[in-house]
This record gives C-alpha cells, structure tokens and sequence, in this order.
C-alpha cells in the first residue's frame, strides 16, 4: 500500500464488538498529522491576512441582471469585503448578539452571504447556515432548534422566514435582507416583536473601528445542518480548529501533489454555500487571495456564467459532471464519421499514456490543442483543478474527463462531520481512477468489519465500515447527546459508509451501511450498489431500488432518458410525447429487460435483478423532497411518494412468470 503508512494494529472481534482492520495515514502524513501552527485560532485570520496583503486584488463576483440583459462580473476587493464584514459584524453586536451566539445564513451564493460569514467570524459569532431548498417547516425547526437570534436572508426567501415567525419569534429578533425589504414585509416582522432591515440600512448602523474580541480556535465556528436523508435535520458543531486545519490540509496536498493556488487564480461559486464542500473551497481561496465568482443561481445558464467567468479551479459534484459527460458524448456521437474517428483515436492515445503513468499535460499536448481544448472551453478555457465529491463518481465519467478536459482530476470523500474532504485522490496518479483516494494529512481511517452485510476488514481485500479520526472532525450534534454517542466510539466516528482498501491504499467506496433491505427470504440487499450498477445502463438517468421484507423481489422506479427512449420509439414506429412513452408497456418491458442485462454483466445476483420497473418522466428533484441538495435519494420520501406506485409493481412482479 504505497500511498498509506499502517500505525496502529488491526483488532479482532470481541465483546459484541467487530473486528477492525490496521489504521492507516497518508504517506504525506507519515512523520505526523498536520498540525496547527501556533498563533492561528480564527478563519477570520484567512480574510484579514489576505486583505493587507491583497486590498485591491477582486475578491468576491456577481453578474448584473438588469431587466433581461446580463453584464459581466462586477468584482469587491479584498478590502472592500473586509470593511463590510467588519461594519456588519459590528452591527450585529449592537443588536445584542455577542460571542458564542448564533446568526443564521439563509439564502443562495452570493458577495452577501459571505460577507455575513466573515462578518460572524470577526465577532466569534457562530453562524448556522439555513439551506436555500428547504421550506419553512425546516427553517422553523433549525431557528429553534439552534437558537438563532439574528437571520440574513436572501430577498426572496423572506415570505417564507416571515411565515413562520410566529413559532420562532421567542428566538429570533432581527432579520437583515440581502436586498431590500417592503413596508409591508418590515411591518409584518415588527407585529411580532421582529426588527427587520434592508442589508444597507444594517450596514450603516456599524461600526467600522470597533474592536474585535478574542478568538480561539476551540470555539465553535459553525452549526451546519445535514439536510438529511431522514428525520429532523442533525446540527453538526465544527470548530475554528476544525476549518482552519481543513483548509491548510488542502494547501498542503495541492503543495505536494499538484500546484497551489495564488492570488491568480480564480474559483466558481455554485454548489450551495450553505454545504461544508463549498465552504472550505470558498475559505482556501480567501487564504490565497484567489477570486470567487458567483454564478447566477439558475442551472439553465450555469455554463454560460463559466465562461464569462474562466475559472482556474471548478468544484462539481457526479451529477454535474455526469450532465457534462453526456453533453459532450451527444455532440461528438452527432458529428461526422471522420470526426468520431478522429476523437475515438486521440482519446485512446491519450488515456494509454494516462495509464502509463505520464502527468495530464505530458500525456498529448497537442491534441489537447487540436481536438480536446473544445471541450475545455465548455468549463471557460482555463480550468486546471477538477474536484469532485458528494457522492461517487461513475468510473467511465471519471476516465473520460481525465482524458479529454485538459485538467487534472481529483474525486474526494468527506462529510459534514469530517469538515469536507477526509480522502482525495492524488493528481496524475492514474491508477487512483474510481478510487476516492487517501486519507487528507489530518485524518487517519480504518476499516471495521459489519459482519451482517459480510464485510470483513481482515479479509484480504479488506472491506467494512470506514472509521476515522483526527483534527477536522465535528465536535458532535448539537443539543443530541444520543446520537452523538452512537457514531463516536473509542474517539472513532463510524461513518455508515462501506469501503474497500485497494492495493495501493486507496479507499474505494462500495456501498452504504444503512440503506439494506432484508428481502422475504432472508438475503440482504445493499440498494446503492446495485443502483451504481444499474446506472451501468446507458437508458436511464436516475434509478431508485426498493426492496419490502415481505417480498422476494425488488422493484425500482427509473428516470429514462428521454433522447435514448425517443429513438427506440422511432426505431419501434411508437408515437407520442416522452410522457406517453414513459406508460407504454413495451417501453417498460424494454427498459426492464435492458436494466436486467445491464446487472447481469454487472455479476448482480438473481434476487438482485429487477421483476418491475415504473418510469418516470420527471427527475428526482428537491421541489417534491425527493434528493437532498446533494443529489442523494431520500428513500422514505421517495417511497412515501411513490408508494401507490410501488404496491402497482409488486402485484404485477407477483403476476409475471419469474
């Protein structure tokens, strides 16, 4: 395992407890964990470091919109943010907020919502970001539940903070638009015992000589809510220690393995600021006085934002890159037979070298140049970093983008409790490809057996629950003790996610802890493996397993693709829109038995294949609470969704000839 150094013994089974394999750190670590260095106990630090070293250098971006014309960036230097968060901080004291209390965040990216982030982080104010997808039930909950004394909040999501005021007013006394704020929206507020200011108006009542109060880089930085794939959201307390050490692990990898970033760098804002992902990228740029450009906040024009921007650094999760991946493949699959010929040669050249070992911009400069730099100017032209995370990326997106984007790629794993990125795949380590790498420097991981499932750690391909621990992990949940407990053991946070060691010690991810169904006649069913491997099949674009402990069989509800459909349906003399054809029962059967083969070349078991499909027209989305910001399923919503549905599939699957 040339990538990790073993320091601790594996452990055998005892006492009602599974066995765990050896615990590992990265080879970039092997002298030691990153360490703080002294002197360094705020974020804060990041910002007012680089406003002294970097005043005039553009910081923070947005388009304008006026009417229906778009202009281009408009930027804030690194003072001018600097002066305003220190006005706002100041303004949120005179309200009676002081340290250790907590400030809501509530709203899209945007020059606001970080200027309200350093703003807190100036006072040691705790912030609690409220996701821009959740309604008001959710708001609501979080307010009290953290005990939120002031809000900022974008100015269309006011109606919805307003609407539930009267059943948090006990907590919440200001709210400070982004914007500005209506008589009407003011006096609603006041009614309640609720100030409510426009984000000038706020601003103005600061103090921009006031004096800052001690930071300690044991206080909490932030509550950040997982959005959860079940029940209430949990608050996840991280540390100033926590982030900052994230962050410098991040400088120290890109040192070691690839480039820095310098103040010429520049990064694009869209995954939501209100995830840890986006955050530590977001606070990594500020540490170097590299700029942020926000993107638009509307997915229809996320790729013309690019690239007025040109970014050098893009951070995406897979269904981003996976939206990408088939544009592309669509365009080069619609061009002429030379130039299909001409793209199929280069990207084999290309990608036989990547496998030889040599470095992305050794691999084939020129046909870089002369047939892959098309498909770099989609990301703007100068994108060098890829990163992605959240989830999995498919392994065929992966190697594709290594070969034809011109960037170096690295896929991480990390979660709000690890502060973001906990393993990242090296730059020009090829064979790391499907992999989410090793261990960060302040991380170790070890694997522990979950017999049930029949996972082993000491096996030799060590498999199991991913365990960690280290200086940017949470500090536990807040106000829930219990659940605290359950996933921190012996120091170790028990992560529910199922990896495997690989040879050169990276982690692969293979499956997930919780999301199994025991099936009628007693087999286990890991769903999200079987769906990455459904997702093998080039008709479909969303796929959701189900599996009911009173039935034998699994059914799944599938989102087609709705080009691949059309031209069966074509090919098959069918009519009808793709809404029509999403009912018809050949289509169904087509699919299905398409899925089937899929999961039979993918070595998926009998009681592992599908008995009926239901298709839908419509993605998975948020607006029906169907996947977290994220992307991930949220099962018990999608089976309260489509529970009808579901009872329709097994009574067919009952009545079809196995």
């Amino acid at each position: 395992m040339a990538f990790v150094v073993k320091v601790e013994e594996s452990r055998p089974a005892a006492d009602e407890r599974p066995s765990a394999g050896p615990a590992y750190w990265s080879i970039y670590a092997k002298d030691g964990l990153m360490e703080l260095p002294e002197g360094l106990e705020s974020p804060w630090q990041f910002l007012s470091d680089s406003a002294k070293k970097y005043p005039n250098n553009p910081m923070l971006g947005r388009r304008e919109v006026t009417d229906t014309k778009v202009g281009p960036y408009v930027w804030l230097t690194y003072q001018e943010v600097y002066d305003s968060a220190i006005r706002i901080g100041s303004a949120i004291r005179s309200r009676g907020v002081n340290p250790g209390d907590r400030c809501g965040i509530y709203g899209s990216n945007c020059p606001q919502w970080l200027t309200t982030m350093e703003a807190c982080n100036s006072q040691a104010i705790t912030y609690v970001p409220l996701y821009d997808t959740l309604g008001a039930n959710a708001v609501e909950f979080i307010i009290n539940h953290a005990e939120v004394s002031i809000a900022f909040v974008q100015d269309n999501k006011l109606p919805s903070v307003l609407s539930c005021l009267p059943n948090c007013s006990t907590n919440l006394k200001t709210i400070v638009s982004f914007a500005n704020v209506s008589s009407t929206q003011k006096e609603e507020a006041e009614g309640l015992g609720v100030s409510c200011f426009s984000w000038e108006e706020f601003s103005q009542s600061g103090n921009a000589d006031c004096e800052l109060p001690q930071k300690r880089k044991t206080d909490i930085c932030t509550i950040m809510y997982t959005s959860g794939t079940t029940g209430e959201p949990k608050g996840v307390i991280i540390s100033n220690g926590a982030i900052l050490a994230e962050v410098l692990s991040v400088e120290q990898l890109l040192f070691l393995t690839d480039r820095v970033c310098t103040e010429e760098d520049s990064y694009f804002s869209f995954l939501p600021l209100a995830h840890i992902y986006d955050q530590i990228m977001e606070s990594y740029c500020i540490y170097k006085g590299s700029s942020v450009g926000f993107w638009r906040g509307d997915i229809r024009f996320l790729l013309e934002d690019l690239q007025e921007l040109r970014p050098t650094m893009f951070c995406g999760v897979p269904r981003v890159y996976d939206r990408i991946y088939s544009g592309i493949v669509n365009k080069v699959s619609s061009g002429g037979v030379l130039k299909k010929t001409l793209f199929q040669y280069a990207y084999n050249y290309k990608l036989a070298n990547l496998e030889k070992g040599l470095p992305q911009e050794k691999a084939a400069p020129l046909l870089d140049k002369l047939v892959f730099d098309k498909i770099k100017q989609v990301l703007g032209g100068r994108v060098r970093l890829l990163l992605s995370g959240a989830a999995p990326l498919p392994r065929h997106v992966e190697e594709f983008l290594r070969v034809t984007s011109c960037s170096t790629l690295s896929q991480g794993y990390g979660l709000t409790e690890s502060c973001g990125g906990c393993f990242t795949s090296i730059s020009n380590v090829f064979p790391m490809i499907g992999t989410v790498g090793v261990p960060v420097t302040t991380i170790e991981a070890r694997l522990e057996s979950v017999p049930a499932m029949g996972y082993d750690a000491l096996s030799s391909a060590p498999r199991g629950e991913i365990c960690l621990r280290g200086t940017t992990l949470f500090s536990g949940y807040h106000k829930r003790e219990d659940l605290t407990e359950e996933v921190l053991i012996d120091g170790w946070f028990h992560t529910g996610d199922i990896g495997e060691w690989q040879a050169d010690g990276s982690m692969k991810i293979i499956d997930r802890k919780k999301n199994i169904y025991k099936l009628s006649q007693g087999e286990y069913v890991a769903v999200e493996n079987i769906e990455g491997k459904y997702l093998q099949c080039p008709l479909i674009t969303s796929i959701w397993v189900y599996g009911n402990s009173f039935e034998s069989f699994l059914v799944a509800v599938v989102v087609p693709d709705s080009k691949a459909m059309e031209h069966w349906a074509a090919e098959h003399h069918l009519t009808g829109d793709f809404k029509s054809l999403c009912q018809n029962p050949k289509a169904r059967k087509y699919i299905l038995d398409e899925l089937n083969s899929t999961g039979q070349k993918q070595h998926l078991r009998g009681f592992e294949l599908l008995k009926a499909v239901h298709l839908e027209p419509n993605p998975f989305d948020m607006e029906r609470d169907l996947i977290t910001p994220t992307f991930k399923l949220k099962r018990p919503q999608l089976h309260k969704y489509y529970k009808d549905c579901i009872d329709k599939l097994y009574s067919e699957g009952k009545g079809a000839r196995p």
